[in-house]
């Protein structure tokens, strides 16, 4: 039985480190990050959804997505929060690398919220896979503004999103 409890560390004040093992091989795992249909069902927080996920999974492409809060007993029902990924290098099933961006409706980044370099890297563990995101920050304050806005928080409940999912295939 895999521990599926997300370890995260903070290295030289701008690096945020997520590890997590996931119980199915490293194949069918990077198979849901590089699809629409399984990204709507995984990537969001409890309570939001992805109406819009408009995916280019190569280098150089773009995924603009939007998260909206479908929950009507939270504070933010209703609202939606744009983002835009960047994929700088792909090495199918090893590894992502990515810009990921704050932006609007129209893709427009703002340049005004941090913007980590995040290296998404999938570790074969035969029937298993460990999943290790390795996010570098401009500065140690970009990254506690990310954690003060709950980034911690988020990203567990979206990989516990995508725990619930891998064991839906089983």
């Amino acid at each position: 039985m895999p521990n599926n409890n997300m370890v995260s560390r903070v290295e030289n004040e701008r690096f945020l480190v997520l590890e997590r093992v996931y119980d199915m091989p490293r194949d069918q795992l990077f198979q849901l990050f590089k699809e629409p249909e399984h990204l709507k069902r995984w990537w969001s927080t409890d309570g939001w959804e992805l109406p819009v996920c408009n995916l280019d999974f190569r280098p150089g492409g773009v995924w603009h997505y939007c998260m909206k809060c479908v929950d009507k007993n939270q504070e933010e029902y209703g609202m939606e929060s744009w983002n835009k990924t960047i994929y700088k290098e792909i090495i199918e099933p090893e590894i992502i690398v990515y810009n990921d961006y704050f932006s609007d409706k129209e893709g427009n980044i703002n340049d005004s919220m941090p913007s980590p370099e995040v290296t998404m890297e999938f570790i074969d563990l035969g029937s298993q896979t460990k999943l290790i995101s390795r996010s570098e920050f401009d500065s140690a304050e970009s990254l506690q503004a990310v954690l003060d806005m709950g980034l911690l928080e988020g990203i567990t409940q979206t990989w516990d999103s995508l725990d619930a999912l891998v064991k839906s295939f089983k």
